[in-house]
């Protein structure tokens, strides 16, 4: 499993998480929005922590840099 993920879109992934997982947790707790705000936090935590986005791969995207090869 290659990294197909860039170092900018991994931090928005982790940022985004961790606002929707504030908001399940603490402004919409007890609530089917929590859940499935604490289900969406996990998916971009996880995809933003690996660097592997299997929609980004089902779909040919990366935002990866390669590295030159000179």
């Amino acid at each position: 499993m290659s990294s197909n993920v860039g170092t900018v879109d991994r931090l928005v992934r982790l940022l985004f998480a961790s606002i929707l997982l504030y908001l399940g947790l603490i402004v919409y707790s007890s609530s089917l929005l929590g859940i499935a705000f604490d289900i969406a936090a996990a998916i971009l935590g996880l995809t933003g922590l690996f660097g592997f986005c299997g929609l980004y791969a089902l779909l040919g995207m990366n935002t990866c840099q390669r590295p030159n090869s000179n």
